[in-house]
């Protein structure tokens, strides 16, 4: 293939073109350069998100409590909102709405904040944690996620969420032993914030079920966290990775299929380029897969049937 200059490569030429004859710098030029038309692009659907996500949980409890809906009615809701509640937060970690200095970065700590709410989980926990898994991803020893997400089935796999839910599980002790390691300020912050969080969940549940409403928090709370909790593992974390994870830049994740690909999946059939260039938008992943693909597999990068 003769040479011609990244800058001038189109969409067209990259279907076309022998990538695997370029260099090891040249593929990786030409991988930034196409990451690069998606970084810094603020999504307002992925501002909207959250905060109707929220809106919508929060109305539910007072819906529910009047009368005005069914619990029942409200049960479907309550889990669906609890399923999207994790992902504003994941682009919050990683910047994505403000970095530190940018005029929006009240924004992205707000969402970072906020959005997590209904799955009961602190933004600093979740964010250093998921930092570590970044950098240590599939790591047995590093990787705080590779307890719970561990598994050569899907049987294994919903056995290790399970029990990661017990108290002093394996998974529960790798998050702690990651922000032990780390030893930092917001490490620290991190486990008085997720502290805090669990102290007034059970405050709220249990001041309910005081008053009466029991059957209400764990059909409008317990009940929708826990089916966010199996789902999102499943589609976020073990399918990404497992079974038979890798190590390595092009190696540590790697695409499937979904029932509704992407809507189903949240977006995660394209948590390849997710873990390349983290800074991408959610909702403009599977938009930078596609342009990115020819590179990708020049690389070796196992994108299944994407």
């Amino acid at each position: 293939m003769e040479h011609q200059s990244q800058g001038d490569l189109t969409k067209s030429d990259l279907t076309k073109s022998d990538l695997t004859k370029l260099s090891d710098s040249e593929l990786m030029s030409l991988e930034r350069q196409i990451a690069k038309r998606y970084i810094g692009r603020l999504s307002w659907f992925m501002v909207a998100w959250p905060v109707l996500n929220l809106a919508v949980w929060v109305s539910l409890w007072p819906l529910v409590l009047s009368g005005t809906l069914s619990i029942w009615a409200a049960f479907p809701l309550a889990a669906l909102t609890c399923i999207l509640a994790y992902l504003p937060c994941h682009d919050a970690q990683h910047d994505i709405y403000g970095r530190p200095g940018d005029q929006t970065r009240w924004l992205n700590q707000m969402i970072g904040h906020l959005s997590p709410i209904p799955i009961a989980l602190s933004y600093r926990f979740l964010r250093e944690t998921h930092i570590e898994h970044h950098k240590h991803a599939n790591n047995p020893a590093l990787d705080p996620d590779y307890p719970t997400n561990s598994g050569n089935s899907i049987r294994e796999f919903l056995s290790n969420v399970y029990l990661s839910m017990q108290p002093n599980s394996e998974g529960q002790v790798a998050y702690m032993n990651c922000l032990t390691r780390l030893d930092t300020d917001e490490a620290r912050k991190a486990i008085r914030d997720q502290v805090l969080v669990v102290l007034v969940q059970h405050g709220i549940l249990f001041a309910m079920a005081a008053n009466g409403h029991a059957l209400t928090a764990f059909i409008l709370w317990w009940v929708p966290l826990k089916i966010a909790l199996f789902y999102n593992r499943f589609y976020l974390s073990w399918l990404p990775h497992f079974p038979d994870p890798q190590r390595g830049r092009y190696r540590d994740t790697h695409s499937f299929t979904s029932w509704l690909g992407n809507l189903s999946s949240l977006g995660m059939t394209a948590h390849v380029v997710h873990h390349l260039h983290p800074r991408i938008p959610l909702d403009l992943t599977p938009a930078a897969m596609r342009d990115l693909k020819p590179v990708l597999l020049a690389r070796g990068v196992d994108l299944g049937s994407a």
